[in-house]
């Protein structure tokens, strides 16, 4: 009976050991753990462990190898529907890349056009000159980039620096390889700009912020949020129409510009060979200096047979 009530126990409520047979195994493991370190291993029982190791490891893959097939089916079709939305979306993005690419290649012909018949001289885009930047911490200002390139290269003071978006500044000092760029951002950066749809005119200040400040717009400027800010050419130091961000209002009424050139890193920039119009001069001063060039010195006396002087015969038109 005592039997019976036993194995109906253990078939309830499972198969327990006893205390002491707990107790033993957590010494022996207990043990093991402990002494089971590289320093106290055999090199036998090491040997047998890497042989273990590696008889093993090929079954062990082996037997994974299904687990991972059926693991991967789903993410798998998961891949298969991204990578099919995203190839239809780039065949749309292609189909509109072409058609910008013939409205930009009927655009050029056109220019081409207007140009030879207004006898337009403009600045080539292949005259520019490309050079990598680093950071100028040493320089006289905050928000400055130092350039490879220098007077060798074509360099000068005032060139406007682009890069693949737009402005990022101009030339300020220049040396036979290297030249320190003022970015728009700096506290001394004072450009001329418009509003591209309303060509209100502005001075972009950088106060050594991310957004520059638009000043001295006007008592009702014609600008609105999104307008597209470009370059004005006013000051002549800039040509007319470089990209340079777009208008954002702030919290005080005010506008600031969010810069095209901080789309990207400022690693690589163009530096645009410009030459402003310079002042006329007067011809007066030209025109006077070339009348007394070309007039000739006045005749001098001839000496008689007697030893005295002839004064010089007048012209016929004098009087």
């Amino acid at each position: 009976m005592a039997s019976r009530r036993t194995a109906r126990h253990d078939a309830e409520h499972g198969v327990r050991f006893s205390r002491t047979i707990f107790i033993m195994l957590i010494v022996v493991s207990s043990a093991l753990i402990m002494f089971d370190r590289p320093a106290s291993r055999s090199v036998a029982f090491a040997g047998f462990r890497a042989s273990f190791t590696d008889i093993a490891a090929p079954l062990l893959e082996l037997a994974a190898q299904p687990i991972r097939v059926v693991k991967g089916i789903g993410p798998y079709f998961r891949m298969q529907g991204d990578l099919a939305r995203e190839n239809a979306e780039l065949r749309q993005q292609l189909i509109e890349a072409r058609y910008w690419e013939d409205l930009a290649y009927r655009q050029r012909d056109r220019i081409e056009v207007y140009e030879s018949a207004l006898n337009v001289q403009t600045q080539a885009t292949q005259d520019r000159i490309g050079a990598w930047t680093v950071a100028d911490p040493q320089g006289p200002f905050v928000h400055a980039r130092l350039i490879g390139r220098g007077s060798n290269a074509g360099i000068a003071d005032g060139y406007p620096v682009i890069n693949l978006y737009g402005l990022v500044g101009r030339v300020y000092e220049t040396g036979e390889r290297s030249a320190r760029v003022l970015l728009l951002t700096d506290l001394n950066s004072n450009i001329p700009v418009m509003v591209d749809r309303s060509n209100s005119r502005a001075i972009l200040t950088g106060d050594n912020s991310d957004y520059p400040r638009l000043q001295y717009l006007g008592r009702n400027p014609d600008i609105q949020a999104g307008d597209r800010i470009v370059s004005s050419g006013d000051d002549g130091v800039l040509p007319r129409g470089l990209p340079v961000g777009v208008a954002v209002p702030t919290r005080e009424g005010g506008w600031r510009v969010e810069l095209y050139s901080d789309q990207a890193p400022i690693d690589f920039v163009w530096v645009w060979p410009y030459q402003p119009a310079g002042i006329p001069q007067s011809e007066t001063a030209e025109l006077a200096a070339g009348e007394n060039a070309d007039e000739e010195p006045a005749s001098e006396t001839a000496p008689q047979a007697d030893g005295g002087t002839t004064e010089p015969s007048q012209t016929e038109g004098e009087e």
